[in-house]
């Protein structure tokens, strides 16, 4: 099997493409690759696409190389712009598609621009090869505000594009503790913004499910992906007084059983025990359906209200186990099942923390 090929970061090429600016500003041969430093003390270098002066300032690009990773932002240009300033510190700024903080709870505070603290220092270190002097770095990234809307990005508070990151510098394909990481900014940003009755989602329709229904503040919907376990460890070691999950029945049947990696590799498919719930509630033999939405669908309107609400029940109930396992205190805990229209379908618990629309 061939190794996966590991690629730069953002904060990787920053600091590559800063660094050859700060090379033009002082009146330096720029060569075809810079040499920077990690955050583990190896040294990498990037190719540079461009360096040229721009009035009183200097330009440098780099081209991100994600390696085998299905990085959003590979192939995309990095671009700083620098200019002297009085003093001898290093001032960041974002540029065009580079996003702003706007929400506390994240590694920088609101207001600044989204460059997150190790990539920070890291292109301090690289133009501090080259120059004592005070600069001013704008971080550039053509086509940023557009790739930005596929990331988790908006849902954190992040504005006008994407961030700047990078813990080692290195990017490798895409793994399981990357994605948690991810995902736990949605709890920290919650946690930081007084949020005390969260809405835990599997992704997009569930969120818009939940806007649909409910009136909510951005940074109360949480998204969750498959990793249930993960974030409801989080959540329940968090100081929240509610949580609400919303989400279609395909995905969230599986943790009345027990399943708190919802992905469809690693989980059992939800059909069976839906099917085996819906003729128990309903006391007759319902035809088999190659999905869960295709079961609720050949449900009259009655019946499909009183399966849904016996599933979420059962899928409420198994949530409050896990999470009292985790910590025991009183939390109110409830569920609503949507479908893919973003429907209503059914409901557990008590909903008076969230305000109905």
């Amino acid at each position: 099997m061939t190794t996966p090929r590991e690629g730069y970061s953002t904060g990787t090429c920053a600091a590559a493409a800063a660094k050859a600016a700060a090379m033009v500003l002082c009146g330096q041969a720029v060569p075809q690759t810079i040499d920077v430093a990690l955050p583990d003390g190896t040294r990498a270098a990037l190719a540079v696409l461009s360096a040229k002066t721009c009035g009183d300032s200097a330009e440098a690009a780099v081209r991100k190389d994600a390696g085998d990773d299905p990085d959003v932002t590979d192939g995309k240009t990095i671009i700083a712009r620098v200019r002297w300033t009085d003093g001898n510190e290093i001032a960041f700024a974002a540029g065009e598609g580079v996003g702003t903080v706007t929400r506390p709870g994240l590694s920088v505070p609101p207001g600044e621009p989204a460059i997150n603290p190790v990539p920070r220092a890291m292109i301090r270190q690289a133009v501090r090869e080259v120059t004592g002097r005070g600069l001013h770095v704008t971080l550039s990234i053509p086509g940023g505000r557009e790739i930005a809307e596929k990331t988790f990005n908006p849902r954190l508070g992040i504005v006008g594009g994407l961030s700047i990151l990078g813990t080692t510098g290195r990017v490798r394909p895409f793994s399981h503790p990357a994605l948690q990481a991810a995902l736990k900014c949605g709890i920290d940003v919650a946690v930081a913004c007084a949020i005390n009755a969260p809405v835990l989602v599997p992704g997009h329709i569930g969120e818009r499910s939940a806007r649909r229904h409910f009136e909510l503040r951005p940074e109360q919907v949480v998204e969750v992906s498959n990793e249930w376990g993960f974030m409801l460890d989080l959540a329940a070691r968090a100081p929240f007084e509610h949580i609400l999950i919303v989400g279609h029945p395909g995905k969230l049947a599986k943790l009345a059983e027990g399943e708190w990696d919802t992905h469809s590799s690693r989980s059992i498919n939800a059909v069976a025990p839906v099917m085996t719930l819906a003729q128990n509630v309903l006391g007759r033999e319902i035809a088999e359906t190659p999905t869960v939405e295709g079961l609720f669908d050949a449900l009259g309107l009655d019946e499909r209200r009183l399966v849904a609400n016996a599933l979420a029940e059962r899928i409420r109930r198994r949530v409050e186990d896990f999470v009292q396992a985790i910590e025991k205190r009183a939390r109110g805990t409830a569920v609503v099942l949507i479908n893919m229209q973003t429907e209503w379908l059914g409901s557990s618990g008590e909903l008076s923390a969230w305000r109905r629309k």
